[in-house]
C-alpha cells in the first residue's frame, strides 16, 4: 500500500470514529437529543425558601399544586384495575347547565375554576362592563354600575366562582345589586331575580361558545380548590357513604336526579327522615360497557331488581352523609357491591 493510500485509509477510520461518536453524543442516552420525558421522575424535592424574618412569604406559592385525595377508601376484595370514576357529573356532555333551585339559579361549567376565571373576565371585556374589584383567591368578580337597556335604575353585578361538586368542574354564582337603599354591602339575594338570570344566561353562552381556547388562572386554580366536594368515605362499623359538600335542601334535590341517572326507580321519599325509597333497575343488557360490567356475569346484574333505602343525613349546615341500606328483610349487601353501587351514585351527583 503506498503512503497516500494509507493517510487516506487512517483519515477514513478517523471519520468513522468521529462519526460514530458524535452519534453518541447528540443521541445517546446522555447525548443532547436523548429522550428527556423520563427526567421529572430524577428530579429531587426541595426545601422550601427560607426568606430573612419579617419577610412576606405570601407571595412564594407552588406553581403546581398536588391535588388532595378526596377519596381515602380503599375498595374491598382482591385488587383488579378499576375503572375510573366519571370526571364530570352524569353523562351529559354540556359544557355549560344552568341549574335551578327555589330563587336560586347557578350554571355548573365542565372545567376547572383556573379554566372559569378567565372566561368570566373575558365576558366582561367583551361586553365593555368595567371590573372594580377582583380578589381571584376568593373567586370574586364584582362591576361597576352599569345601566340596562330599558331599566331606569343603574345595577352591579357580583360574580362568584367555587368548586363544583364533582372534580374538574366549577359553579358559577351571578348577585345583582340595584343603586338604591344600602350599596355599601351586597344583598343576600339579588334585588333583581330577572337581571341576575339574564346575566347568568348572557356569560353561560359565552362560556360555551368559547370554551376550546379557555386559558388558564393558575392563582384562581391554587385557590379555588378543583378536588370537587364529594367523596366515598369509611363509616366507624365499617360501611361505606358518599359525603358530599353541599346543604341539605340541594343536596335533597341532587340525590333524586342522581339516583335516576344510576337506574334507580324512586317508589317513595320522605324528606323530613331524609330516606329514598329505591328499587335497582340495573344497566341495559343492549347498552355498551359500563362501570358495573366487572361485577357480574352474562346473566344480569345480581342486584337488578332488589329494594333498597337510600338514607341522607346532615352532619352540618354545608355537608350531608349519604348510605345505601337494604330494606327491612333483605339480604345485606356484599361491601364491593355497596361500594360499586354508591361509586354510580357518587358520580351522578352535581
Amino acid at each position: 500500500m503506498t503512503q497516500l493510500g494509507k493517510m487516506m485509509r487512517g483519515a477514513l477510520l478517523s471519520l468513522v470514529l468521529v462519526s460514530s461518536s458524535g452519534c453518541g453524543y447528540l443521541f445517546g442516552d446522555n447525548g443532547v437529543f436523548r429522550d428527556k420525558s423520563e427526567d421529572y421522575k430524577k428530579s429531587p424535592e426541595r426545601a422550601k425558601l427560607q426568606l430573612p424574618e419579617g419577610k412576606d412569604a405570601n407571595a412564594l406559592q407552588d406553581i403546581y399544586v398536588v391535588p388532595e385525595i378526596r377519596d381515602s377508601l380503599v375498595l374491598s376484595g382482591e385488587f383488579e384495575v378499576p375503572r375510573p370514576t366519571p370526571l364530570v357529573a352524569g353523562s351529559s356532555d354540556e359544557i355549560v347547565r344552568i341549574q335551578k333551585l327555589g330563587d336560586e339559579r347557578w350554571a355548573l361549567v365542565s372545567m376547572a375554576p383556573g379554566q372559569l376565571w378567565p372566561q368570566v373576565r373575558s365576558f366582561l371585556a367583551a361586553a365593555g362592563v368595567q371590573v372594580v374589584r377582583v380578589d381571584a383567591r376568593a373567586g370574586l368578580l364584582e362591576t361597576g354600575w352599569i345601566t340596562l337597556e330599558g331599566e331606569s335604575m343603574a345595577s352591579r353585578f357580583q360574580f362568584r366562582i367555587e368548586q363544583g361538586v364533582q372534580r374538574g368542574n366549577s359553579e358559577l354564582h351571578v348577585l345583582q345589586m340595584n343603586q338604591a337603599g344600602d350599596i355599601n354591602s351586597w344583598p343576600i339575594q339579588s334585588n333583581n331575580l330577572q337581571q341576575e338570570s339574564d346575566m347568568l344566561q348572557g356569560v353561560a353562552q359565552f362560556i360555551a361558545n368559547s370554551s376550546d381556547s379557555a386559558p388558564v388562572s393558575m392563582i384562581a386554580d391554587q385557590a379555588i380548590s378543583a378536588t370537587g366536594k364529594i367523596s366515598l368515605q369509611e363509616s366507624a362499623n365499617g360501611h361505606t357513604f358518599i359525603r358530599v359538600g353541599l346543604s341539605y335542601q340541594r343536596a335533597w334535590a341532587s340525590l333524586a336526579k342522581a339516583l335516576e341517572a344510576s337506574t334507580f326507580e324512586i317508589s317513595d321519599r320522605d324528606r323530613s327522615r331524609g330516606e329514598y325509597y329505591v328499587s335497582f333497575i340495573g344497566p341495559d343488557a343492549e347498552e355498551e360497557e359500563g362501570w358495573f360490567d366487572w361485577l357480574f356475569d352474562d346473566d344480569g346484574h345480581p342486584l337488578a331488581g332488589q329494594n333498597f333505602l337510600v338514607k341522607m343525613d346532615a352532619e352540618s349546615d354545608s355537608s350531608v352523609a349519604i348510605s345505601l341500606l337494604p330494606v327491612e328483610g333483605a339480604e345485606p349487601l356484599d361491601v364491593r357491591q355497596e361500594q360499586a353501587l354508591l361509586a354510580t351514585i357518587k358520580g351522578n351527583i352535581n
